[in-house]
């Protein structure tokens, strides 16, 4: 039977990932300040007299193979582009510790987590939450407080959530980090999100569109009115698509306002204005006033009631381009959402010109995926497989990927143009399409899934809640 390869937090981050490579060591077990190693070393004596040294603490190291040194190390231990402390002892340099190791390793949030008997930090790597540290009892209230101050919320209000910000501005790093707080039964939990100021490598054709999906995108932003939507769930990443979009339009010729919560990129040549509803600047009144101010095209944020909807239909109407998101499950489900929110389809269907829908799927690592026979199993019962396809990719674990089967995520896309037949059906709140889109050849979310597992890209647990939707 295989050892487990995992590492408790507790003892994980006993010894940094560079001292765990450095010295090829990992924890498995601690007692009255003696730690115990596993280590692939031959020179044992020598490496315990330096360990105890460096650590401070008594060392016994047990010798195992190095193939399980390797793949426990990879697990538990992700290398970081620059040496960090990543000792969780001392509030005074934890929380940069943990906001560089974070940013190092691709994250897009970090989670300071409260219970009865635990506090813990957790990243988002590649849409999936991963446990990085536990804190100490007396350190925890410490780390949160510095956060506080640092994102200019109330230390001495911990009974309401709060929302913040955070600027990391030096030689090698700019950007930003929005903070939320919230009470929970044992404490507050804050959430960073880290906002990447860098736009630099955002391009449409990028993205994962497939060709015809891209060739219909750019068809529809060349409008001069009309409201384009990009659907989908948090994280999924809408905002990425509308800065690509923003970029591809940002020309000397067109005045481009942008309302958003928050603001993720900094675009030259945009007017980007962040929302605070706390003084009363929602998405309603900076659209009228975006109305008075010459736009050519305007990005809202999120269209998140009939008000935000209204106001966007409004500015359409009266000549404008609107770039907006909206949380629904397919990018017919946009024209629905618009009805239940008060809506009238009439003024649906003489404004969406395009509606977009996306997810992020993880990519299979290319260095150690392999293959297994499909069964009846595999897939839900009604899904129609080509009769050639008899094998399915799935995630295996190797160095590269840090086990996980997976590196990298990629962005699917079902794109419906608003032609006059949905014009039509939207007016006569005719929302069943199905047969349309086969006609047009309009590729769904649950195709494009499909297309990703039978070429190998993905894999069926992956992408397993789209075929079922």
């Amino acid at each position: 039977m295989e050892e487990s390869l995992n590492i408790p937090t507790t003892l994980q981050q006993l010894i940094s990932a560079e001292q765990a490579y450095h010295y090829r060591i990992v924890p498995t077990a601690q007692h009255n300040g003696s730690v115990t190693f596993k280590t692939d070393t031959e020179d044992k004596v020598a490496l315990i007299q330096e360990l105890q040294i460096v650590l401070g603490k008594e060392v016994t190291l047990v010798t195992t193979s190095h193939a399980i040194i390797q793949k426990t190390l990879a697990s538990n231990y992700r290398k970081q582009e620059r040496k960090r402390n990543t000792q969780l002892t001392d509030s005074s340099d934890l929380l940069l510790n943990i906001i560089h190791e974070a940013k190092s390793l691709g994250s897009s949030d970090i989670h300071f987590e409260i219970f009865e008997h635990a506090r813990r930090v957790r990243f988002r790597i590649d849409g999936k939450l991963l446990e990085r540290y536990t804190i100490p009892l007396q350190e925890y209230p410490k780390i949160i407080n510095q956060i506080k101050v640092k994102a200019g919320l109330d230390i001495a209000e911990k009974r309401l959530p709060q929302d913040g910000r955070i600027k990391i501005n030096t030689v090698n790093e700019d950007y930003d980090i929005r903070v939320s707080s919230l009470p929970t039964l044992h404490g507050e939990k804050l959430v960073l999100r880290l906002l990447s100021k860098d736009a630099t490598n955002i391009q449409l054709d990028s993205l994962g569109f497939i060709n015809e999906e891209l060739k219909r995108y750019k068809q529809s932003i060349k409008n001069e009115q009309g409201i384009v939507l990009i659907s989908g769930p948090t994280g999924s990443g809408k905002t990425t698509t509308l800065y690509a979009t923003l970029k591809l339009l940002n020309t000397d010729d067109v005045n481009i306002l942008t309302i958003e919560d928050p603001i993720e990129y900094t675009l030259e040549g945009i007017n980007q204005v962040q929302l605070k509803e706390n003084i009363g600047l929602d998405f309603t009144k900076s659209l009228r006033t975006f109305l008075r101010q010459d736009p050519n095209i305007i990005m809202v944020g999120e269209i998140r009631d009939v008000d935000t909807a209204n106001m966007a239909i409004r500015a359409s109407l009266t000549g404008h381009l609107v770039l907006s998101t909206i949380h629904t499950n397919s990018a017919w489900g946009t024209i629905s959402r618009l009805i239940d929110m008060g809506v009238p389809p009439f003024l649906i269907a003489s404004t969406l010109k395009l509606s977009v829908a996306q997810r992020l799927v993880r990519k299979l690592c290319t260095q150690c995926k392999t293959t297994k026979s499909v069964s009846k199993d595999t897939f839900p019962e009604y899904i129609k497989l080509s009769k050639d396809f008899n094998k399915h990719s799935i995630p295996v674990g190797c160095e590269k990927c840090y086990h996980t089967g997976y590196a990298g995520r990629k962005a699917i896309y079902e794109i419906i143009p608003i032609t006059r037949e949905l014009t039509e059906a939207i007016k006569s709140n005719h929302l069943e399409i199905d047969a349309y889109l086969e006609k047009r050849g309009i590729v769904t979310l649950k195709n494009n899934a499909l297309a990703l597992v039978t070429s190998g890209v993905t894999s069926v647990e992956e992408v397993y809640p789209l075929l079922l939707e």
